[in-house]
């Protein structure tokens, strides 16, 4: 028997109270800069038990202007922007050479929240890529060793000899560079955060970058 897609839609709740705490947000106290709040929120996220609160979607515009998004994990962020990494010659490093411009966003159901972030992007220059791929796990550095990244793959098992071999180069040399891999940073130019609220009040506060600094806005939910 086939699953009714519908009726298991139907099925689901958003933020069932037995599971998910919605915190009161006063917009008025937020901090001058989104940082500091992103910096909050993201910990919050983490102490209540959201698992991979630092997994985020990554949109970005390729070549032809097709828009694009996936799940990767947000590196780092700082005054410099929110980064992450890839390879420079996978769909997404490609997206943004021909675009550097993306989107990210955070949802943390646990708490009801989102935070959006938009701007342009720019790589990182070769020696930080390569630093942050070896401050990262044997795993990481044998995945980006592996290479190919959104290439055509002939066979699972042709997978299981590349990649075998890349975590054996990993253990063998931890500091072994991968060439294409890259530290990609978006640079804000709005910050949106979001906390849902039970009676559908949610409340969205935008930041925006200007020359004199972030002004802050609220938006209707």
């Amino acid at each position: 028997m086939e699953t009714d897609l519908h009726a298991t839609l139907r099925s689901l709740r958003v933020w069932d109270p037995d599971v998910t705490d919605l915190r009161p947000f006063a917009p008025d106290t937020a901090p001058p800069t989104p940082l500091p709040l992103f910096t909050s929120w993201l910990a919050e996220a983490a102490a209540a038990g959201q698992p991979e609160p630092h997994t985020m979607s990554l949109a970005t515009v390729d070549e032809e202007g097709r828009p694009d998004v996936r799940i990767v994990m947000l590196h780092g962020a700082d005054a410099d922007g929110w980064s992450f990494g890839t390879h420079a010659t996978s769909r997404k490093g490609r997206a943004l050479s021909a675009h550097p411009c993306a989107a990210l966003a955070f949802y943390w159901p646990v708490l009801g929240r989102q935070v959006r972030v938009r701007g342009p992007v720019t790589a990182a220059p070769s020696r930080e890529s390569q630093a942050d791929l070896h401050a990262r796990s044997t795993g990481a550095l044998a995945a980006a060793l592996t290479g190919r990244q959104s290439e055509e793959l002939t066979s699972l098992e042709e997978l299981r000899r590349a990649s075998r071999a890349a975590w054996e180069r990993a253990r063998e040399n931890p500091t072994e560079p991968s060439p294409t891999w890259t530290l990609y940073r978006v640079h804000p130019e709005t910050v949106e955060f979001f906390q849902g609220d039970p009676d559908r009040q949610h409340v969205r506060l935008e930041y925006r970058s200007t020359e004199f600094g972030w002004n802050r806005v609220l938006l209707w939910p």
